[in-house]
């Protein structure tokens, strides 16, 4: 919500007759946001944005599916529990999300922190994942390790700081609490082609998200539970579920993750686009996403 903007009234200014939602799951008051109609279609946003992230693609995708975009535990109008935060616990609030909306499986896809939850979900509850999209990051593994603190000046563009800042308890709070447009903007211009794709209000809207000292608080926790993440991933057998990864030009870390972590990937490049890639190029990853889940 956003200087009196309202999650309810965001969502019904998009097409598909969708709604502003909440559900008890696994001790935690999860928001969503639904609409559309016929297979379910869970949608997972990431860092740092909120449900809003799937605004483009949300009435592309309500042609064709009943679409749920979840925010995760920590983010948006979700709780922002004290801890719960290593991807596995997500997972089974998104686990339990689905079978309290009365389905028994779903298609799944997430994009950054997002697509670490979705991963999660595929692993621990196969079973209700019918197929799976990965945009763009993921699962912590070990390569996380391998980070550079000082880069190199041709690594200096790839230098992900924000990795090791959001490990740091309470500084990030007291330097961010209500002046999250700064990391945004930043973030913005550094990981979009074309700076239009993220507008002055949803900026306005991701600020407020992570301007709360709770909510960055809670999404440092998504960060600081990293290790327990990779230790978590090394029991995981490999994903037997048709898995698509989608990705911009260049950055290809979840295709080599998926290399030896699924039996069954389809590989979707996403051109002119950076990370953010449903707001910079949403109609080609609507249909790569509807082409795959079918």
């Amino acid at each position: 919500m956003h200087e009196g903007i309202t999650d309810a009234q965001l969502a019904e200014s998009l097409s598909g007759d969708f709604r502003s939602e909440y559900a008890q799951v696994n001790g935690t008051r999860i928001h969503y946001v639904a609409g559309g109609s016929g297979e379910p279609l869970i949608l997972l946003p990431g860092w740092p944005q909120t449900w809003w992230q799937a605004r483009k693609i949300m009435p592309l995708l309500a042609r064709r599916y009943r679409v749920i975009v979840a925010e995760l535990r920590g983010m948006g109008a979700s709780d922002t529990p004290a801890d719960g935060y290593d991807k596995k616990t997500m997972a089974e609030d998104i686990d339990q999300l689905i079978h309290h909306l009365g389905h028994t499986s779903a298609f799944v896809a997430g994009h950054d922190i997002g697509s670490m939850v979705a991963f999660s979900l595929a692993a621990n509850h196969p079973e209700s994942v019918r197929k799976l999209a990965l945009l763009e990051e993921p699962h912590p593994d070990e390569a996380l390790y391998d980070f550079r603190l000082l880069p190199t000046d041709d690594q200096r563009a790839k230098h992900r700081w924000w990795f090791a800042f959001n490990q740091v308890a309470n500084v990030p709070e007291d330097l961010l609490e209500g002046r999250g447009r700064v990391l945004v903007d930043y973030l913005c211009h550094r990981n979009l082609r074309d700076p239009e794709a993220i507008d002055e209000q949803t900026r306005e809207i991701y600020a407020a998200a992570y301007s709360r000292r709770e909510g960055i608080r809670a999404a440092n926790g998504w960060y600081q539970a990293f290790a327990q993440d990779i230790e978590d991933g090394k029991k995981y057998a490999p994903l037997e579920m048709p898995v698509a990864a989608l990705y911009f030009t260049g950055h290809t870390d979840v295709l080599t993750s998926l290399a030896t972590r699924a039996t069954s990937v389809t590989p979707f490049e996403i051109p002119d686009s950076g990370h953010y890639l449903a707001e910079e190029q949403p109609n080609l990853v609507a249909t790569h996403l509807t082409d795959f889940f079918g």
